[in-house]
């Protein structure tokens, strides 16, 4: 492999990282404004220099082979550390500006964006880049290092990493304002699991924050309904097809309105911790360590006076 990619073009590097990534010859012709016969045609061309086929079509798909995988990983790599030399020699000049990558889990989309602007407001000069997705994928992200710093809520454990609190994280349970429990003033944990449940995908943080509640009081429901991401569980508990534990930071709204009712079970809020994550063995650049440096300072205050700008907040207790 050493003597079959040493002269390999960095061009061609970057297309065949794009088919690999977004698994499609047109999805990568598009992003890197190239035709689609001249994308295919570079990655042949890698593919004769390799000497093994790096991609296989599955369907209208493209997969990887072994030998595909490999390169892929390889090419983000260097495209990464092309990019922080980048930065890095902008620094060196004096330059101001910079590029930051972002990856949040979906749950958190409810405060970040007030957090990126906050931070863009104090420093106009950084290119930002945000990936919203689920807590598996922003793993992903972290291990590809495809991203500079992720906001979460548990850390990945087979990735080393720095993780650091940035605020409280209050999670609850919730029905519909007509369902029966909505009415009482003290609900028993016990009674939960004679309820439909309407839950996370496995992996996910909230999911795995229901799942210790739930041990913890010895829980086994006896429904569990799965769906893939809080709207469609606010909107399916507001349908009064079950009952959720979720975020609170992503109710507030319909808390607000009497949509939603936070059920007064003994033991929540269960309070988790907002982190912000990076890889140990990744360099932040001046972009990176300014919008940590924000985070850590300014995240939990940002956060606590959005909640508090909320109705429900006010009427809460």
């Amino acid at each position: 492999m050493p003597s079959a990619m040493r002269n390999v073009t960095l061009h061609r590097l970057r297309v065949f990282e794009a088919v690999a990534r977004l698994e499609s010859v047109s999805g990568a012709a598009k992003e890197l404004h190239l035709t689609q016969p001249a994308v295919s045609m570079q990655v042949k061309q890698l593919e004769d220099q390799v000497g093994l086929p790096l991609t296989e079509r599955i369907g209208r798909r493209i997969q990887l082979t072994e030998a595909g995988q490999e390169v892929a990983l390889h090419a983000r790599r260097l495209a990464e550390q092309l990019r922080e030399a980048e930065a890095a020699l902008d620094a060196l000049k004096g330059l101001r500006g910079g590029r930051l990558s972002i990856g949040v889990v979906s749950t958190a989309k409810y405060f970040a964006p007030r957090l990126l602007a906050e931070c863009q407001r104090l420093h106009p000069e950084i290119d930002l880049k945000l990936a919203v997705a689920n807590r598996s994928d922003v793993v992903q992200l972290l291990a590809e290092n495809s991203i500079d710093l992720a906001i979460m809520g548990t850390p990945p454990q087979h990735i080393e990493c720095e993780a650091e609190r940035i605020a409280a994280h209050p999670m609850a349970w919730l029905a519909a304002p007509g369902h029966p429990l909505a009415a009482l003033r003290r609900v028993e944990p016990a009674r939960l699991a004679h309820e439909r449940l309407l839950v996370r995908e496995p992996g996910s943080g909230t999911r795995s924050a229901m799942d210790r509640y739930l041990r913890t009081h010895k829980m086994a429901p006896s429904q569990m309904l799965e769906m893939s991401s809080n709207e469609t569980i606010k909107q399916a508990v507001m349908a009064e097809m079950g009952i959720a534990f979720l975020s609170e930071h992503t109710v507030g709204l319909e808390v607000a309105a009497r949509r939603l009712v936070r059920l007064r079970v003994p033991d929540t809020p269960v309070m988790r911790q907002w982190f912000a994550v990076h890889r140990t063995d990744k360099r932040l650049l001046p972009a990176a360590r300014a919008f940590r440096e924000f985070l850590l300072r300014d995240g939990a205050r940002l956060i606590e006076e959005q909640m508090a700008a909320s109705p429900a907040q006010r009427r809460k207790g």
